[in-house]
Protein backbone atom coordinates (compact mmCIF):
# COMPACT_ATOMS: atom_id res chain seq x y z
CA UNK A 1 0.00 0.00 0.00
CA UNK A 2 1.49 3.28 -1.08
CA UNK A 3 0.97 5.50 1.97
CA UNK A 4 2.55 8.94 2.25
CA UNK A 5 2.01 9.17 5.99
CA UNK A 6 4.66 8.05 8.45
CA UNK A 7 4.00 4.99 10.53
CA UNK A 8 2.09 5.86 13.65
CA UNK A 9 -0.69 7.83 11.94
CA UNK A 10 -3.47 5.31 11.93
CA UNK A 11 -5.56 5.77 8.88
CA UNK A 12 -8.23 4.00 6.90
CA UNK A 13 -6.97 4.74 3.43
CA UNK A 14 -3.96 6.22 1.71
CA UNK A 15 -2.98 9.68 0.59
CA UNK A 16 -1.18 8.89 -2.62
CA UNK A 17 2.38 10.16 -2.98
CA UNK A 18 2.16 11.42 -6.51
CA UNK A 19 -0.92 13.67 -6.22
CA UNK A 20 -1.81 13.40 -9.85
CA UNK A 21 -4.19 16.07 -11.09
CA UNK A 22 -6.84 13.46 -11.85
CA UNK A 23 -6.80 11.96 -8.37
CA UNK A 24 -10.43 11.23 -7.44
CA UNK A 25 -11.67 13.63 -4.75
CA UNK A 26 -12.06 12.01 -1.32
CA UNK A 27 -15.34 12.14 0.54
CA UNK A 28 -15.47 14.88 3.20
CA UNK A 29 -13.39 14.27 6.32
CA UNK A 30 -12.45 16.47 9.27
CA UNK A 31 -8.79 15.73 8.41
CA UNK A 32 -7.44 17.93 5.60
CA UNK A 33 -4.38 17.26 3.51
CA UNK A 34 -2.29 20.35 2.60
CA UNK A 35 0.39 20.30 -0.09
CA UNK A 36 3.08 22.62 -1.49
CA UNK A 37 3.76 24.13 1.94
CA UNK A 38 6.90 26.35 1.95
CA UNK A 39 9.69 24.78 4.03
CA UNK A 40 10.06 27.75 6.41
CA UNK A 41 6.38 27.92 7.44
CA UNK A 42 5.66 27.61 11.17
CA UNK A 43 3.06 25.38 12.80
CA UNK A 44 1.10 28.47 13.87
CA UNK A 45 0.83 29.66 10.26
CA UNK A 46 -0.61 26.32 9.11
CA UNK A 47 -3.06 26.27 12.04
CA UNK A 48 -4.13 29.82 11.18
CA UNK A 49 -5.56 28.62 7.84
CA UNK A 50 -8.14 26.57 9.75
CA UNK A 51 -8.95 28.99 12.57
CA UNK A 52 -11.69 31.05 10.87
CA UNK A 53 -13.70 27.87 10.36
CA UNK A 54 -13.57 26.34 13.84
CA UNK A 55 -11.28 24.69 16.37
CA UNK A 56 -8.15 22.98 15.04
CA UNK A 57 -7.65 19.78 17.05
CA UNK A 58 -4.44 18.30 15.62
CA UNK A 59 -1.63 18.96 13.17
CA UNK A 60 1.03 16.85 11.53
CA UNK A 61 3.78 18.60 9.53
CA UNK A 62 5.70 16.58 6.92
CA UNK A 63 8.34 19.20 6.18
CA UNK A 64 10.48 16.96 3.96
CA UNK A 65 7.48 16.45 1.68
CA UNK A 66 6.16 20.04 1.94
CA UNK A 67 2.88 18.61 3.23
CA UNK A 68 0.77 18.75 6.36
CA UNK A 69 -2.36 17.18 7.81
CA UNK A 70 -4.74 19.44 9.72
CA UNK A 71 -7.53 17.95 11.85
CA UNK A 72 -10.59 20.13 12.51
CA UNK A 73 -12.96 19.58 15.47
CA UNK A 74 -15.85 18.77 13.13
CA UNK A 75 -16.41 17.60 9.59
CA UNK A 76 -18.65 20.65 9.02
CA UNK A 77 -15.76 23.00 9.85
CA UNK A 78 -13.54 21.12 7.38
CA UNK A 79 -16.22 21.25 4.65
CA UNK A 80 -16.68 25.01 5.19
CA UNK A 81 -12.90 25.46 4.97
CA UNK A 82 -12.55 23.46 1.73
CA UNK A 83 -15.56 25.26 0.20
CA UNK A 84 -14.05 28.62 1.10
CA UNK A 85 -10.56 27.88 -0.22
CA UNK A 86 -11.73 26.23 -3.46
CA UNK A 87 -12.37 29.53 -5.30
CA UNK A 88 -9.85 31.52 -3.19
CA UNK A 89 -6.49 29.70 -3.04
CA UNK A 90 -4.85 30.32 0.34
CA UNK A 91 -1.22 31.47 0.47
CA UNK A 92 1.49 30.93 3.05
CA UNK A 93 4.63 33.07 2.69
CA UNK A 94 3.35 34.21 -0.73
CA UNK A 95 3.16 30.60 -1.99
CA UNK A 96 -0.18 29.03 -3.04
CA UNK A 97 -1.14 26.07 -0.81
CA UNK A 98 -3.49 23.28 -1.95
CA UNK A 99 -6.09 21.76 0.36
CA UNK A 100 -8.18 18.63 -0.05
CA UNK A 101 -9.89 16.06 2.16
CA UNK A 102 -7.63 13.33 3.50
CA UNK A 103 -8.52 9.64 3.47
CA UNK A 104 -7.79 9.69 7.21
CA UNK A 105 -10.79 10.17 9.47
CA UNK A 106 -8.65 11.31 12.42
CA UNK A 107 -5.01 11.96 13.25
CA UNK A 108 -3.38 9.95 16.04
CA UNK A 109 0.06 11.41 16.49
CA UNK A 110 0.87 10.40 20.09
CA UNK A 111 3.72 8.04 19.20
CA UNK A 112 5.35 10.26 16.60
CA UNK A 113 8.66 12.10 17.06
CA UNK A 114 8.87 15.90 16.61
CA UNK A 115 5.26 16.49 17.61
CA UNK A 116 6.11 18.73 20.57
CA UNK A 117 6.16 21.94 18.49
CA UNK A 118 2.81 21.17 16.83
CA UNK A 119 1.21 20.41 20.19
CA UNK A 120 2.66 23.60 21.73
CA UNK A 121 1.31 25.66 18.81
CA UNK A 122 -2.15 24.04 19.16
CA UNK A 123 -2.18 24.73 22.91
CA UNK A 124 -1.14 28.37 22.41
CA UNK A 125 -3.91 28.89 19.87
CA UNK A 126 -6.61 27.33 22.04
CA UNK A 127 -5.41 29.40 25.03
CA UNK A 128 -5.75 32.59 22.99
CA UNK A 129 -9.15 31.49 21.68
CA UNK A 130 -10.50 30.74 25.15
CA UNK A 131 -9.03 33.96 26.52
CA UNK A 132 -6.97 32.10 29.12
CA UNK A 133 -3.60 33.26 27.83
CA UNK A 134 -1.81 34.17 31.05
CA UNK A 135 1.61 35.70 30.58
CA UNK A 136 4.45 34.96 33.01
CA UNK A 137 4.72 37.53 35.78
CA UNK A 138 1.38 39.14 34.96
CA UNK A 139 -0.91 40.09 37.84
CA UNK A 140 -3.99 37.88 37.62
CA UNK A 141 -6.43 39.85 39.77
CA UNK A 142 -9.94 40.10 38.30
CA UNK A 143 -10.61 43.22 36.28
CA UNK A 144 -7.02 43.61 35.08
CA UNK A 145 -6.59 42.77 31.43
CA UNK A 146 -3.42 40.72 31.22
CA UNK A 147 -0.62 42.37 29.25
CA UNK A 148 -0.96 41.57 25.57
CA UNK A 149 -4.67 40.89 25.83
CA UNK A 150 -6.14 44.28 24.97
CA UNK A 151 -8.37 44.43 21.87
CA UNK A 152 -6.63 47.78 21.09
CA UNK A 153 -3.47 47.92 18.96
CA UNK A 154 -1.02 50.82 18.77
CA UNK A 155 0.31 51.14 15.23
CA UNK A 156 3.32 53.25 14.19
CA UNK A 157 4.05 53.66 10.48
CA UNK A 158 7.71 54.15 9.57
CA UNK A 159 9.13 55.25 6.18
CA UNK A 160 5.93 57.14 5.40
CA UNK A 161 6.64 57.98 1.75
CA UNK A 162 3.00 57.60 0.72
CA UNK A 163 0.08 58.83 2.79
CA UNK A 164 -1.68 56.06 4.71
CA UNK A 165 -5.34 56.86 5.31
CA UNK A 166 -7.69 55.65 7.99
CA UNK A 167 -9.57 53.73 5.25
CA UNK A 168 -6.44 51.86 4.21
CA UNK A 169 -5.79 50.81 7.83
CA UNK A 170 -9.43 49.70 8.12
CA UNK A 171 -9.14 47.73 4.90
CA UNK A 172 -5.98 45.88 5.98
CA UNK A 173 -6.91 45.23 9.61
CA UNK A 174 -10.52 44.18 8.79
CA UNK A 175 -9.03 41.00 7.35
CA UNK A 176 -8.50 39.87 10.95
CA UNK A 177 -11.92 40.56 12.42
CA UNK A 178 -14.41 43.34 13.05
CA UNK A 179 -12.69 46.70 13.57
CA UNK A 180 -14.82 48.84 15.89
CA UNK A 181 -12.83 52.10 16.15
CA UNK A 182 -9.70 53.80 14.73
CA UNK A 183 -7.98 57.02 15.85
CA UNK A 184 -5.00 58.38 13.83
CA UNK A 185 -2.58 61.10 14.96
CA UNK A 186 0.98 62.36 14.52
CA UNK A 187 3.32 62.07 17.52
CA UNK A 188 7.13 62.62 17.59
CA UNK A 189 6.87 63.29 13.85
CA UNK A 190 5.52 59.77 13.30
CA UNK A 191 2.12 58.80 11.89
CA UNK A 192 0.42 56.60 14.51
CA UNK A 193 -2.95 54.96 15.01
CA UNK A 194 -4.94 53.25 17.74
CA UNK A 195 -7.26 50.53 16.45
CA UNK A 196 -9.85 48.61 18.50
CA UNK A 197 -11.15 45.15 17.54
CA UNK A 198 -14.32 43.52 18.82
CA UNK A 199 -12.16 40.78 20.39
CA UNK A 200 -8.57 40.55 21.76
CA UNK A 201 -8.06 37.35 19.73
CA UNK A 202 -8.36 39.39 16.51
CA UNK A 203 -5.81 41.90 17.80
CA UNK A 204 -3.44 39.05 18.67
CA UNK A 205 -3.57 37.59 15.14
CA UNK A 206 -3.36 40.95 13.40
CA UNK A 207 -0.21 41.78 15.39
CA UNK A 208 1.26 38.33 14.68
CA UNK A 209 0.68 38.62 10.94
CA UNK A 210 1.26 42.30 10.20
CA UNK A 211 3.98 43.54 12.56
CA UNK A 212 7.00 44.48 10.42
CA UNK A 213 5.13 44.25 7.08
CA UNK A 214 5.21 47.09 4.54
CA UNK A 215 1.88 48.48 3.38
CA UNK A 216 3.34 49.59 0.05
CA UNK A 217 6.46 48.25 -1.62
CA UNK A 218 9.57 49.43 0.15
CA UNK A 219 7.81 51.84 2.50
CA UNK A 220 5.14 52.45 5.14
CA UNK A 221 6.32 49.75 7.55
CA UNK A 222 3.85 48.69 10.26
CA UNK A 223 5.18 48.53 13.85
CA UNK A 224 2.43 47.07 16.04
CA UNK A 225 2.09 46.73 19.83
CA UNK A 226 -0.79 46.11 22.20
CA UNK A 227 -2.04 49.36 23.68
CA UNK A 228 -2.41 49.84 27.43
CA UNK A 229 -5.93 51.13 26.66
CA UNK A 230 -8.69 48.53 26.56
CA UNK A 231 -11.23 50.76 24.82
CA UNK A 232 -11.15 53.87 22.61
CA UNK A 233 -13.39 56.90 22.96
CA UNK A 234 -14.08 58.43 19.54
CA UNK A 235 -15.79 61.83 19.47
CA UNK A 236 -15.84 62.54 15.72
CA UNK A 237 -16.20 60.49 12.54
CA UNK A 238 -13.83 62.05 9.99
CA UNK A 239 -10.59 61.28 8.16
CA UNK A 240 -8.63 61.21 11.45
CA UNK A 241 -10.90 59.13 13.70
CA UNK A 242 -13.87 56.83 13.24
CA UNK A 243 -16.23 54.76 15.36
CA UNK A 244 -17.72 52.16 12.99
CA UNK A 245 -20.44 51.33 15.54
CA UNK A 246 -21.70 54.96 15.70
CA UNK A 247 -22.66 56.33 12.32
CA UNK A 248 -24.36 59.31 14.03
CA UNK A 249 -21.22 61.07 15.34
CA UNK A 250 -20.47 64.64 14.12
CA UNK A 251 -17.51 65.17 11.78
CA UNK A 252 -15.76 67.85 13.88
CA UNK A 253 -12.85 69.54 12.10
CA UNK A 254 -10.65 66.94 10.40
CA UNK A 255 -7.33 68.48 9.42
CA UNK A 256 -6.39 68.28 5.75
CA UNK A 257 -4.66 65.05 4.75
CA UNK A 258 -0.89 64.80 4.42
CA UNK A 259 0.81 65.89 1.23
CA UNK A 260 2.85 62.88 0.14
CA UNK A 261 6.57 63.48 -0.39
CA UNK A 262 7.72 61.07 -3.09
CA UNK A 263 10.89 59.12 -2.42
CA UNK A 264 13.11 56.47 -3.97
CA UNK A 265 12.27 52.85 -3.23
CA UNK A 266 14.32 50.24 -1.38
CA UNK A 267 12.65 47.19 -2.89
CA UNK A 268 11.12 45.40 0.15
CA UNK A 269 7.73 43.90 -0.75
CA UNK A 270 4.55 45.50 0.59
CA UNK A 271 0.96 44.61 1.30
CA UNK A 272 -0.75 46.84 -1.27
CA UNK A 273 0.40 47.56 -4.78
CA UNK A 274 1.58 51.08 -5.40
CA UNK A 275 -1.43 53.33 -5.98
CA UNK A 276 0.54 55.51 -8.38
CA UNK A 277 0.68 54.13 -11.87
CA UNK A 278 4.30 53.76 -12.90
CA UNK A 279 5.86 55.12 -9.71
CA UNK A 280 9.50 54.26 -10.37
CA UNK A 281 10.73 51.17 -8.55
CA UNK A 282 7.41 50.28 -6.90
CA UNK A 283 6.38 46.91 -8.28
CA UNK A 284 2.98 45.52 -7.23
CA UNK A 285 3.23 43.53 -4.02
CA UNK A 286 -0.14 42.37 -2.93
CA UNK A 287 -1.74 42.50 -6.16
CA UNK A 288 -5.08 43.35 -7.47
CA UNK A 289 -7.68 40.62 -7.67
CA UNK A 290 -6.47 37.43 -9.36
CA UNK A 291 -2.82 38.40 -8.82
CA UNK A 292 -0.83 36.41 -6.32
CA UNK A 293 0.67 38.57 -3.66
CA UNK A 294 1.55 38.57 -0.02
CA UNK A 295 -1.11 36.74 1.86
CA UNK A 296 -1.37 36.75 5.60
CA UNK A 297 -2.60 33.83 7.66
CA UNK A 298 -6.37 33.90 7.64
CA UNK A 299 -7.91 34.38 11.05
CA UNK A 300 -11.41 34.60 12.54
CA UNK A 301 -13.55 36.77 10.30
CA UNK A 302 -10.56 37.55 8.14
CA UNK A 303 -10.66 35.32 5.15
CA UNK A 304 -8.62 35.50 2.01
CA UNK A 305 -5.42 37.25 1.10
CA UNK A 306 -4.91 40.96 1.55
CA UNK A 307 -5.96 41.75 -1.97
CA UNK A 308 -7.21 45.22 -2.59
CA UNK A 309 -9.00 46.01 -5.82
CA UNK A 310 -7.17 48.53 -7.92
CA UNK A 311 -10.09 50.95 -7.74
CA UNK A 312 -9.90 50.76 -3.95
CA UNK A 313 -6.24 51.68 -3.92
CA UNK A 314 -6.36 54.45 -6.47
CA UNK A 315 -9.59 55.74 -4.98
CA UNK A 316 -8.44 55.80 -1.39
CA UNK A 317 -5.15 57.62 -1.96
CA UNK A 318 -6.45 60.81 -3.49
CA UNK A 319 -3.29 62.68 -4.50
CA UNK A 320 -3.52 66.39 -5.26
CA UNK A 321 -4.07 66.67 -9.00
CA UNK A 322 -4.78 62.96 -9.53
CA UNK A 323 -8.22 61.50 -10.29
CA UNK A 324 -9.83 58.78 -8.19
CA UNK A 325 -13.02 58.10 -6.26
CA UNK A 326 -12.53 58.43 -2.50
CA UNK A 327 -13.75 55.31 -0.62
CA UNK A 328 -16.57 54.14 -2.86
CA UNK A 329 -19.75 52.66 -1.38
CA UNK A 330 -21.02 51.09 -4.64
CA UNK A 331 -20.13 47.48 -5.47
CA UNK A 332 -20.17 45.79 -8.87
CA UNK A 333 -21.43 42.22 -8.39
CA UNK A 334 -20.81 39.83 -11.29
CA UNK A 335 -21.39 36.17 -12.28
CA UNK A 336 -24.89 36.05 -10.76
CA UNK A 337 -27.52 33.52 -11.84
CA UNK A 338 -29.77 35.72 -14.05
CA UNK A 339 -32.77 33.37 -13.72
CA UNK A 340 -32.89 33.40 -9.91
CA UNK A 341 -31.37 36.65 -8.66
CA UNK A 342 -33.65 39.57 -7.65
CA UNK A 343 -32.93 43.05 -6.24
CA UNK A 344 -34.59 41.96 -2.98
CA UNK A 345 -32.31 38.87 -2.75
CA UNK A 346 -29.18 41.02 -3.14
CA UNK A 347 -30.60 43.52 -0.62
CA UNK A 348 -31.05 40.79 2.02
CA UNK A 349 -27.66 39.10 1.40
CA UNK A 350 -25.52 42.25 1.25
CA UNK A 351 -27.59 43.64 4.13
CA UNK A 352 -25.83 41.15 6.44
CA UNK A 353 -22.68 43.33 6.17
CA UNK A 354 -24.16 46.84 6.01
CA UNK A 355 -27.25 48.84 5.11
CA UNK A 356 -28.08 48.52 1.40
CA UNK A 357 -29.56 51.71 -0.06
CA UNK A 358 -30.08 50.75 -3.71
CA UNK A 359 -29.74 47.72 -6.00
CA UNK A 360 -29.69 47.70 -9.79
CA UNK A 361 -29.60 44.50 -11.85
CA UNK A 362 -28.27 45.40 -15.32
CA UNK A 363 -31.07 45.52 -17.88
CA UNK A 364 -28.95 44.12 -20.75
CA UNK A 365 -26.70 41.82 -18.70
CA UNK A 366 -28.69 40.35 -15.84
CA UNK A 367 -25.76 38.42 -14.34
CA UNK A 368 -24.30 41.79 -13.24
CA UNK A 369 -25.64 44.16 -10.59
CA UNK A 370 -24.72 47.33 -8.69
CA UNK A 371 -25.23 47.38 -4.93
CA UNK A 372 -25.00 50.73 -3.12
CA UNK A 373 -24.12 50.43 0.60
CA UNK A 374 -24.49 53.13 3.28
CA UNK A 375 -20.72 53.82 3.32
CA UNK A 376 -17.33 52.68 2.02
CA UNK A 377 -16.44 50.54 5.06
CA UNK A 378 -19.68 48.55 4.73
CA UNK A 379 -19.01 48.09 1.00
CA UNK A 380 -15.52 46.80 1.82
CA UNK A 381 -16.87 44.43 4.48
CA UNK A 382 -19.52 43.01 2.12
CA UNK A 383 -16.93 42.60 -0.64
CA UNK A 384 -14.47 40.80 1.67
CA UNK A 385 -17.08 38.36 2.96
CA UNK A 386 -19.19 37.65 -0.14
CA UNK A 387 -16.80 37.66 -3.10
CA UNK A 388 -16.00 34.02 -3.94
CA UNK A 389 -19.15 32.57 -2.31
CA UNK A 390 -21.50 30.32 -4.29
CA UNK A 391 -25.04 31.53 -4.88
CA UNK A 392 -27.61 29.66 -7.01
CA UNK A 393 -24.84 27.48 -8.46
CA UNK A 394 -22.46 30.29 -9.49
CA UNK A 395 -19.43 31.82 -7.75
CA UNK A 396 -20.33 35.44 -7.04
CA UNK A 397 -17.66 38.14 -7.53
CA UNK A 398 -17.79 41.59 -5.91
CA UNK A 399 -15.47 44.53 -6.61
CA UNK A 400 -15.67 48.29 -6.06
CA UNK A 401 -17.60 49.98 -8.87
CA UNK A 402 -16.52 53.05 -10.78
CA UNK A 403 -20.04 54.45 -10.20
CA UNK A 404 -20.45 56.55 -7.08
CA UNK A 405 -24.22 56.04 -6.82
CA UNK A 406 -26.96 53.86 -8.30
CA UNK A 407 -29.27 55.99 -10.47
CA UNK A 408 -33.00 55.31 -10.23
CA UNK A 409 -34.82 54.96 -13.58
CA UNK A 410 -36.47 58.11 -14.92
CA UNK A 411 -40.26 58.36 -14.95
CA UNK A 412 -41.66 56.10 -17.68
CA UNK A 413 -38.29 54.44 -18.37
CA UNK A 414 -38.54 50.67 -19.04
CA UNK A 415 -36.82 48.88 -16.11
CA UNK A 416 -38.70 45.59 -15.48
CA UNK A 417 -38.43 46.26 -11.72
CA UNK A 418 -34.65 45.68 -11.84
CA UNK A 419 -33.75 48.86 -9.89
CA UNK A 420 -34.96 49.21 -6.32
CA UNK A 421 -34.47 51.88 -3.65
CA UNK A 422 -34.18 50.36 -0.16
CA UNK A 423 -32.92 53.50 1.62
CA UNK A 424 -36.00 53.66 3.89
CA UNK A 425 -36.32 49.91 4.43
CA UNK A 426 -37.26 48.82 7.98
CA UNK A 427 -34.97 45.79 7.48
CA UNK A 428 -31.65 47.65 7.82
CA UNK A 429 -29.57 45.89 10.50
CA UNK A 430 -27.17 48.76 11.29
CA UNK A 431 -29.44 51.82 11.51
CA UNK A 432 -29.26 52.06 15.30
CA UNK A 433 -25.95 53.55 16.50
CA UNK A 434 -24.05 51.06 18.68
CA UNK A 435 -26.37 48.21 17.59
CA UNK A 436 -25.26 44.75 18.75
CA UNK A 437 -25.35 43.70 15.10
CA UNK A 438 -22.01 45.48 14.54
CA UNK A 439 -20.35 42.91 16.80
CA UNK A 440 -22.05 39.91 15.19
CA UNK A 441 -20.75 40.14 11.64
CA UNK A 442 -19.37 36.76 10.51
CA UNK A 443 -18.38 35.16 7.20
CA UNK A 444 -20.99 33.02 5.46
CA UNK A 445 -21.21 29.62 7.17
CA UNK A 446 -23.40 26.51 6.95
CA UNK A 447 -24.72 27.24 10.47
CA UNK A 448 -27.29 30.03 10.75
CA UNK A 449 -28.28 31.99 13.86
CA UNK A 450 -32.06 32.41 14.14
CA UNK A 451 -33.74 34.93 16.45
CA UNK A 452 -37.11 36.52 17.24
CA UNK A 453 -38.77 33.07 17.40
CA UNK A 454 -42.22 33.20 19.10
CA UNK A 455 -42.87 30.73 21.98
CA UNK A 456 -45.45 28.68 20.04
CA UNK A 457 -43.01 27.74 17.22
CA UNK A 458 -41.46 24.26 17.65
CA UNK A 459 -38.24 22.61 16.45
CA UNK A 460 -40.23 20.76 13.79
CA UNK A 461 -41.92 23.96 12.57
CA UNK A 462 -38.52 25.54 11.96
CA UNK A 463 -36.94 22.40 10.45
CA UNK A 464 -39.93 22.09 8.07
CA UNK A 465 -39.65 25.76 7.11
CA UNK A 466 -36.01 25.24 6.01
CA UNK A 467 -36.74 21.86 4.36
CA UNK A 468 -39.55 23.41 2.31
CA UNK A 469 -37.08 26.11 1.20
CA UNK A 470 -34.99 23.29 -0.32
CA UNK A 471 -32.40 22.88 2.47
CA UNK A 472 -31.11 19.72 4.13
CA UNK A 473 -31.18 20.29 7.89
CA UNK A 474 -28.20 18.57 9.58
CA UNK A 475 -28.69 19.80 13.16
CA UNK A 476 -30.80 22.20 15.22
CA UNK A 477 -30.73 23.54 18.75
CA UNK A 478 -32.53 26.24 20.73
CA UNK A 479 -30.41 28.44 23.01
CA UNK A 480 -30.76 27.11 26.56
CA UNK A 481 -31.04 30.56 28.15
CA UNK A 482 -33.25 32.12 25.51
CA UNK A 483 -35.74 30.09 23.46
CA UNK A 484 -36.25 33.09 21.13
CA UNK A 485 -32.92 32.11 19.51
CA UNK A 486 -31.60 28.95 17.84
CA UNK A 487 -28.83 27.58 15.64
CA UNK A 488 -29.60 25.54 12.52
CA UNK A 489 -26.93 23.69 10.56
CA UNK A 490 -27.57 23.13 6.84
CA UNK A 491 -25.91 20.95 4.21
CA UNK A 492 -23.54 23.59 2.82
CA UNK A 493 -22.61 27.28 2.95
CA UNK A 494 -24.41 27.81 -0.37
CA UNK A 495 -27.63 26.34 1.09
CA UNK A 496 -27.29 28.63 4.12
CA UNK A 497 -26.81 31.73 1.92
CA UNK A 498 -29.91 30.86 -0.10
CA UNK A 499 -31.93 30.08 3.07
CA UNK A 500 -30.91 33.44 4.58
CA UNK A 501 -32.09 35.26 1.44
CA UNK A 502 -35.40 33.39 1.40
CA UNK A 503 -36.25 33.25 5.11
CA UNK A 504 -34.82 36.40 6.76
CA UNK A 505 -37.89 38.42 7.86
CA UNK A 506 -40.19 35.41 7.25
CA UNK A 507 -43.49 35.91 9.13
CA UNK A 508 -43.74 33.28 11.89
CA UNK A 509 -47.09 34.64 13.15
CA UNK A 510 -47.83 36.38 16.48
CA UNK A 511 -46.26 39.52 14.96
CA UNK A 512 -42.81 37.85 14.94
CA UNK A 513 -40.60 38.01 11.85
CA UNK A 514 -37.67 35.56 11.79
CA UNK A 515 -34.19 37.15 11.86
CA UNK A 516 -31.45 35.11 10.17
CA UNK A 517 -27.66 35.69 10.38
CA UNK A 518 -24.52 33.66 9.77
CA UNK A 519 -23.18 32.09 12.96
CA UNK A 520 -19.58 31.82 14.15
CA UNK A 521 -20.55 28.71 16.17
CA UNK A 522 -21.19 25.19 14.98
CA UNK A 523 -23.64 22.81 16.66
Amino acid sequence: MNNSTPTGVYANGNDNKKFKGDRPPCSPSRVLHLRKIPSDVTEAEVISLGLPFGKVTNLLMLKGKSQAFLEMASEEAAVTMVNYYTPVTPHLRSQPVFIQYSNHRELKTDNLPNQARAQAALQAVSAVQSGSLALPGAPTNEGTILPGQSPVLRIIIENLFYPVTLEVLHQIFSKFGTVLKIITFTKNNQFQALLQYADPVNAHYAKMALDGQNIYNACCTLRIDFSKLTSLNVKYNNDKSRDFTRLDLPTGDGQPSLEPPMAAAFGAPGIISSPYAGAAGFAPAIGFHQATGLSVPAVPGALGPLTIASSAVTGRMAIPGAGGIPGNSVLLVTNLNPDLITPHGLFILFGVYGDVHRVKIMFNKKENALVQMADASQAQLAMNHLSGQRLYGKVLRATLSKHQAVQLPREGQEDQGLTKDFSNSPLHRFKKPGSKNFQNIFPPSATLHLSNIPPSVTVDDLKNLFTEAGCSVKAFKFFQKDRKMALIQLGSVEEAIQALIELHNHDLGENHHLRVSFSKSTI
